[in-house]
């Protein structure tokens, strides 16, 4: 009985955190290319772009460099 019930419920997590996150490709406008784990936030203040790679980096990009944010 725990370990069905503990099997719904992680199944359930999963499932919520795969709902939260929208992988995207962010290009620039010299081709370059960038994956993201999530979609990119804007920061008005500063003008940059914020996001983490796949392989865990942040990375901060000039909103002016970017051509296009899609969703994976």
């Amino acid at each position: 009985m725990k370990n069905g019930l503990f099997a719904t419920l992680l199944i359930a997590t999963f499932a919520t955190l795969a709902g939260c996150s929208t992988p995207s490709l962010i290009t620039l406008n010299d081709g370059r290319e960038f994956q993201a784990v999530d979609a990119p936030k804007l920061e008005r203040s500063s003008g940059f772009y914020e996001f983490q790679q796949l392989d865990g980096k942040r990375t901060r990009v000039n909103k002016d460099q970017v051509r296009t944010i899609t969703d994976l």
